[in-house]
């Protein structure tokens, strides 16, 4: 079983709901995609509206990729930069796949698909990410092709007295 990958998919309810639903489920299941567990889908909302009208703006882009149901079981969300000196690369954010397809390879399809879009993306070299330490999610990063740039020790506080670094990723995409 793989996922069907879809970049920019014209936004209906259907797909704002299942973006909605991923993002609620990888939350509760301590993903670190922006939230601390437990998380409902008002609580999301707000977030998602503002990655919608980020692309209406044109400034996003997603991928999305659909299971063999026709559901969203994952997502990527590609920002372009608007400073003149750093219009060559995009910042891929709120990487997600369903809980219920995660240890299947699906992550490693997701970053493959999100890294040959932004190769079609014009002028575009590289793909940089943040992600929270001390989730593991940084190795799994890093077997993607992606190097560690950066790192600001404590900057993301998911609980009192539970600090985690922030860290910055690149992927050289020439």
């Amino acid at each position: 079983m793989s996922l069907d990958f879809e970049l920019d998919p014209p936004v209906d309810r259907a797909l704002r709901d299942g973006i909605l639903a991923l993002w609620a489920d990888v939350s509760n299941a301590d993903g670190a995609v922006g939230f601390v567990p437990p998380v409902d889908r008002e609580a999301v909302r707000p977030e998602l509206v503002k990655h919608l009208a980020s692309m209406a703006e044109g400034r996003t882009r997603l991928l999305v990729g659909y299971d063999e149901e026709g559901a969203v079981a994952a997502t990527a969300f590609f920002t372009h930069n608007t400073h003149r000196l750093m219009l060559h690369w995009v910042w891929l954010y709120t990487v997600m796949v369903h809980p219920r397809h995660q240890g299947m390879g699906h992550g490693r399809d997701l970053m493959a698909a999100a890294a040959d879009a932004a190769r079609g993306f014009e002028g575009i070299e590289a793909i940089r990410l943040t992600c929270r330490g001390g989730t593991g999610v940084d190795r799994f990063y890093g077997a993607c092709g992606y190097k560690e740039v950066g790192r600001v020790p404590g900057a993301i506080r998911v609980a009192d007295g539970d600090d985690r670094d922030d860290i910055t990723m690149l992927l050289p995409l020439l």
